[in-house]
This record gives C-alpha cells, sequence and structure tokens, in this order.
C-alpha cells in the first residue's frame, strides 16, 4: 500500500515509477509496449502510470537533447554572481531576466559568498565575453562577477541515473 506524500494527494514513486522515469530519462521515444516490457507490466498499467506522472508533474515534458559539443558550444564557463539587493522583489526581477539568455544553462541560488552560480555556455572565449559583458553584467542588481572557465565535462548526466 503506498502512503500519500504530499498536499497535492500524490503518492509515493514505486518501483515501476521509478524504473518508467529512469528509462524515459534516457528514451523518451519508446513506445508504451516496449516501455511495458521493459518493466514487467502490461501496456494498460503502464500508459496509466506515464499518464498519472504526467498529470501529477513528475513528467514535465519530452525534449530532443543535443550534443552542445557538435553544435560548436564546447566553451564552458561558471560564474559567481554577487547582487547590490538580496531583498524579495529584487531575487524575483533577477530570476526572470536570467531565464531570458539563452546562453546561461543552468542559473542557481546559492547559500554561500556569492548569491547564484551560473552555467553559461558559448561558441568560445570571444562569444563569452560578449554575453558576459552585453547580457550577464546587465542583468538587475548584479554588483559583481566571478568568471571560472570549464577545460573539461567529467560527468554531466540526467537525472535517470539517480533513479
Amino acid at each position: 500500500m503506498r502512503e500519500e506524500n504530499g498536499p497535492d494527494g500524490f503518492d509515493e514513486l514505486d518501483r515501476h515509477d521509478r524504473r518508467i522515469l529512469s528509462i524515459l530519462a534516457s528514451e523518451g521515444r519508446i513506445s508504451i509496449a516496449d516501455l511495458a516490457r521493459r518493466i514487467g507490466l502490461s501496456k494498460s498499467p503502464t500508459q496509466a502510470r506515464v499518464r498519472r506522472l504526467e498529470e501529477t508533474g513528475v513528467i514535465t515534458g519530452y525534449r530532443a537533447m543535443f550534443d552542445p559539443i557538435r553544435m560548436g558550444l564546447d566553451h564552458v564557463a561558471f560564474v559567481e554572481v554577487r547582487l547590490s539587493d538580496t531583498r524579495e522583489a529584487a531575487l524575483r526581477a533577477f530570476n526572470a531576466a536570467v531565464a531570458g539568455i539563452a546562453q546561461i544553462e543552468q542559473a542557481h541560488m546559492m547559500a554561500a559568498n556569492f548569491d547564484y552560480l551560473l552555467k553559461v555556455r558559448t561558441r568560445d572565449m570571444r562569444d563569452y565575453r560578449r554575453v558576459l559583458a552585453e547580457e550577464i553584467t546587465a542583468l538587475p542588481h548584479v554588483a559583481s562577477t566571478s568568471t571560472f572557465v570549464a577545460m573539461e565535462a567529467v560527468k554531466e548526466n540526467a537525472l535517470s541515473d539517480a533513479l
């Protein structure tokens, strides 16, 4: 028997749900029949589980994944951002503006001696310098930045590995 997990009434994920999520994370185009066979259930209950995971927001969508290196986007920089104002309105303004910069692949609010850590992916150092000068430093309330350039990605895995 499952127990309720939250206020929305969503049940905890069981082993079949976790297996579905793991497979879909790496093979998003798999058919329901193949998915059902892989998790050891019939097609109807598998389809119902996938639909429930979608409806409850566990699965938020499906998309194609691209190799950024093959697309010429092999320059990765991590940027520490310090804000001049960290009140809620300033954080909201910064968050909204960050969402509009395509080169910012990830943005995380930090509990550190800086406020945000951004992962920025560009073609090369010249492109990164342009993005930093024209877009990142122009974000609301930016007081200072520090850049760390990645030499090599050692591990970049999807959540599927943790399931």
